[in-house]
């Protein structure tokens, strides 16, 4: 049995950037999936918000992806996956919480967006914001085809689970990439072609099924109540 425990469901996003990144340091771990609709006791116990991923590490509980994500960086330093330089550590922390601030929501508001005007403003939002990554982010950022380098990074964990879920958006209100997102595009198969996204990636068939109770705006879930609440 390994010392980590994730605790995740099949289709989290913000467990999928956890799982990702275990993979890609070489973390060894035990994975408990549990069924979002039929939340056992003993994870309530340990989740105060209810939500997925959940670490368990020596005793441990932490949770909210992010900050998982930062404390296996510094109980693991052997695989880094945030820059040394000060200065380019603080532009992925940047770029991190732009991923959950100012993008990942428009995915959820665009999805539980109901009525034609609603859904033409979470348009717009997204739009700009995929903008901003491609020429403030990836534009200037990136010396290679990762977004602070030659090499992967937390940043590109943060933002792949989402950007994979914009072919449900295409599915359910017709949303397409922009065209001018180029390095974007690029990046998005770059990130395709690793074994920690292939291994950690459900099938948009499977995505499009699943979030189908965010098209309807019917989900009872955490997310979609704290994003309707934003």
């Amino acid at each position: 049995m390994a010392d980590v425990e994730i605790i995740s469901s099949s289709t989290c996003p913000f467990a999928q950037r956890t799982r990702m990144a275990l993979i890609e340091k070489g973390i060894e771990f035990d994975l408990t999936a549990i069924d979002l609709n039929d939340k056992p006791d003993w994870f309530l116990e340990i989740s105060p918000y209810g939500k997925v991923p959940v670490l368990r590490h020596n005793g441990a509980v932490i949770f909210e992806s992010a900050v998982i994500n930062e404390y296996l960086e510094e109980v693991f330093p052997e695989r880094p996956l945030l820059p040394s330089d000060p200065y380019r550590r603080a532009q992925a922390r940047i770029w991190i919480d732009f991923a959950n601030v100012r993008f990942t929501p428009h995915v959820y508001k665009l999805m539980l967006a109901q009525d034609a005007d609603a859904q033409a403003f979470q348009r717009e939002r997204l739009t700009n914001a995929l903008l901003m990554m491609e020429h403030e982010g990836l534009g200037k950022l990136g010396d290679g085809s990762y977004w602070m380098g030659d090499d992967i990074s937390l940043v590109d964990l943060t933002f792949l689970p989402h950007m994979q879920r914009l072919g449900v958006l295409t599915h359910y209100r017709d949303f397409q990439i922009p065209d001018e997102c180029v390095l974007l595009k690029a990046w998005l198969q770059l990130m395709g072609r690793r074994p920690s996204v292939s291994v950690g990636s459900a099938s948009l068939d499977v995505l499009i099924e699943n979030w189908r109770k965010y098209a309807e705006n019917t989900s009872t879930g955490t997310t979609a109540a704290d994003m309707r609440a934003a």
